[in-house]
């Protein structure tokens, strides 16, 4: 597998390096380790700046050092776990670089923790991950702890969660996790503060099938995918709830030790996700654990070694640090 890890050296950053770090990739998995070097600094040599071109090279050349220890330091704690590592630094935008690498090197996951710094070496900040997973070619991972317990496997029936269910079953690493197969059905109409009737994703109506018909589907659903899991080597159980999707899935997840949550997400963009949000958004902000998030339409590859290839022009990639 290739697995895209994003770092700054943030508390954050080092909480995800830990959760790689810990479990079990298959044989041939590849660990590439990034950090963005994001100064745009040439703006602070500008004719109307008043700092000297000196001070902008100073400040590039920490930026540049701060990188290079981050990365030695994230690729001695993975290769100490056992992995294959690589290092590689980009001169771009936090976001634009790990999306960017991730569809160069064919990731087949990135993760990334949830909040980084917050100075000029800011890399992996809530606003970032939250990008990433809108945009990378491959399912993402933001990481909130540093190990897993539990896992917690959302799932409404959408070509998106039943992608998220078969990464479980084909991917070993989290085969010896208890899986919480958790289905919500939302009863009675739905209604947000603040705005209109009818302004509601339709997927998540009823269909004013009612109630106890709601209900059942959602019972159904969760024991279903528990039994595929289980068929499979998983040890998982159904648990159907109903309310608020999100919350649900929410209130699931902080009962559970250390929970990684999985899901789909069907990725809306523009108008339905600025007046609600998506579940996945809505979960991806308020969970206290990690979440990993599988968007409609991503490549989701089975774990099979990984290739390793050259650096692309304009890109630093080394296999150590001196």
């Amino acid at each position: 597998m290739r697995v895209l890890l994003a770092t700054d050296g943030s508390a954050s950053a080092d909480r995800a390096r830990d959760l790689v770090a810990g479990l079990a990739w298959p044989d041939g998995t590849i660990v590439r380790v990034l950090v963005a070097v994001d100064t745009h600094l040439e703006m602070l040599a500008a004719p109307f700046a008043v700092v000297s071109g000196d001070v902008v090279d100073e400040l590039d050349s920490e930026l540049v050092t701060h990188a290079r220890v981050t990365l030695e330091a994230a690729e001695t704690a993975l290769r100490e776990a056992g992995l294959a590592t690589e290092a590689i630094t980009r001169r771009e935008r936090a976001a634009d670089a790990i999306i960017d690498e991730a569809r160069a090197w064919a990731a087949d996951l990135v993760v990334l923790g949830n909040r980084g710094h917050t100075t000029l070496t800011s890399m992996v900040l809530g606003s970032t991950s939250a990008e990433v997973v809108d945009h990378a070619p491959c399912p993402v991972l933001v990481a909130r702890a540093a190990s897993i317990g539990e896992l917690v496997l959302a799932s409404d029936g959408s070509p998106s969660a039943i992608v998220a269910e078969r990464l479980l079953t084909g991917w070993p690493m989290f085969r010896g996790f208890h899986t919480t197969v958790v289905s919500v059905a939302l009863i009675g109409p739905p209604w947000s503060p603040g705005l209109a009737s009818g302004l509601y994703d339709p997927v998540a109506t009823t269909d004013e099938r009612g109630d106890a018909a709601a209900r059942s589907e959602v019972i159904d659903l969760a024991e279903t995918v528990a039994r595929r899991l289980r068929d499979a080597g998983i040890d998982a159980t159904a648990r159907p709830m109903e309310g608020d999707a999100a919350s649900e899935i929410l209130t699931v997840a902080r009962g559970a030790s250390r929970p990684l949550i999985v899901m789909g997400s069907r990725g809306h963009t523009g108008i339905a996700r600025l007046l609600l949000g998506g579940v996945a958004r809505n979960v991806l902000h308020h969970a206290t654990g990690s979440v990993l998030i599988v968007r409609q339409g991503v490549r989701v590859a089975p774990a099979e070694p990984a290739v390793e290839r050259a650096a692309k022009p304009g890109q630093e990639l080394v296999s150590s640090i001196s």
